[in-house]
């Protein structure tokens, strides 16, 4: 069973009262709209993503350098957004099931993704739900004094996205019905028969306001962890020199079983133990033959495909590279850049700082680099 899923992107904003709007609004230099697109990518029934946009957001969008990721231009509701994407999705081939799901809810867990993706082989529709407990009352009228108290909340509920629906019923309903629409998809629906309503997730709230956001950036804080690594190589003849993924200039390279970045090394090292995954030795042992001279740019590539697997994603990282030549200073940009790319993550998340040992010791006597990192990391999920 295979599904399209369109991240609902295209509003504007107004109650959130900031220049930029909430898609783009970041934790740990990750939007709300990579945050929504890291999570669902763990789903390998989810076939295609279509991002749909706000035209003042054009810019911005781009920005983001989504890959594989369709982006369409909203309209000027939530409606004529869906049915943008909709339409569009009209037009390729194979779509079945499609999810629907608005952007400001980058916290919905895994496990609630997965259910609404299980019920669905036998639904028509499947739409999280959370029970009202809180008392509910009606104004009837201008005195403040005259409400009316609900006789019961058993029929009552809030419902979340994602949504999942029957791609042609959804289009359908979209395209001849879309007067009756109101906050969310599930509402075009005049029947229900075959519609799932499975328990939601209080934690997948809406970001609506400032005060949303500053929540959401609160559980995510409660969410980090931070890690530590150092790495240490002998300066020798006949070998290359890596730093941070560059090749440098120098009659010296570092020793080592890969190609001995002790840059590198201590940012693979500081990620594991941010997420309590071990340590670069136990996960690229220097016993086997399969890592010798292997580019440590390609340990850490891996390194951070398996910390996404697990939900993680890298808040800043912070390094000394202790060394009495080469002069780090001139290199730091382009090694900012370098690491950046790899890691996935924005340049102002990365610190460089260069030390020597004041001619001190074996680095201090130009016969060793050391290195050493201080990263921390949120769990999203």
């Amino acid at each position: 069973m295979s599904f399209c899923l369109i991240i609902l992107a295209g509003g504007n904003s107004h109650r959130f009262r900031s220049n930029i709007g909430k898609p783009y609004q970041k934790i740990a230099g990750k939007s709300l709209i990579e945050i929504n697109i890291h999570k669902v990518r763990k789903f390998k029934q989810i076939k295609k993503i279509v991002l749909v946009y706000n035209k003042k957001d054009s810019k911005r969008v781009k920005s983001l350098n989504l890959k594989n990721i369709k982006i369409v231009l909203g309209g000027k509701t939530r409606q004529q957004s869906t049915f943008n994407a909709l339409k569009y999705l009209n037009n390729t081939n194979g779509v079945s099931k499609v999810l629907i799901h608005d952007v400001a809810r980058p916290n919905f867990s895994l496990k609630l993704f997965h259910s609404i993706i299980k019920n669905m082989k036998n639904c028509r529709a499947v739409v999280p739900k959370i029970e009202i407990q809180d008392a509910i009352k009606q104004k009837i009228d201008s005195s403040l004094n005259e409400y009316i108290l609900g006789k019961s909340r058993d029929n009552l509920f809030l419902t979340q996205t994602p949504q999942a629906f029957n791609f042609k019923e959804i289009y359908q309903l979209h395209k001849t019905n879309s007067g009756k629409y109101k906050d969310d998809d599930i509402s075009l629906y005049m029947n229900l028969d075959g519609i799932k309503f499975i328990e939601g997730d209080k934690n997948n709230f809406k970001i609506t306001d400032q005060s949303d956001f500053e929540y959401l950036k609160n559980i995510y804080k409660s969410n980090q962890s931070v890690g530590i690594g150092f790495d240490v190589h002998r300066l020798v003849p006949k070998r290359k020199l890596y730093l941070a993924g560059l090749k440098i200039k120098s009659p010296l390279g570092t020793l080592g079983h890969s190609d001995g970045d002790p840059v590198l090394h201590s940012i693979t090292d500081a990620i594991l133990g941010a997420c309590k995954m071990g340590d670069i030795g136990q996960m690229f042992s220097d016993k086997s033959k399969k890592f010798k001279n292997i580019r440590s740019t390609i340990l850490l590539r891996e390194v951070i495909e398996k910390i996404k697997e697990k939900g993680y994603f890298i808040n800043n990282i912070d390094i000394n590279i202790i060394t009495q030549t080469p002069k780090i200073k001139k290199f730091k940009k382009k090694m900012i850049d370098n690491i950046a790319k790899l890691c996935e993550i924005s340049k102002n998340q990365i610190n460089i700082k260069g030390k020597t040992t004041e001619k001190l010791g074996v680095v201090g006597k130009e016969k060793a680099i050391a290195c050493e990192v201080i990263t921390s990391v949120i769990k999203y999920d």
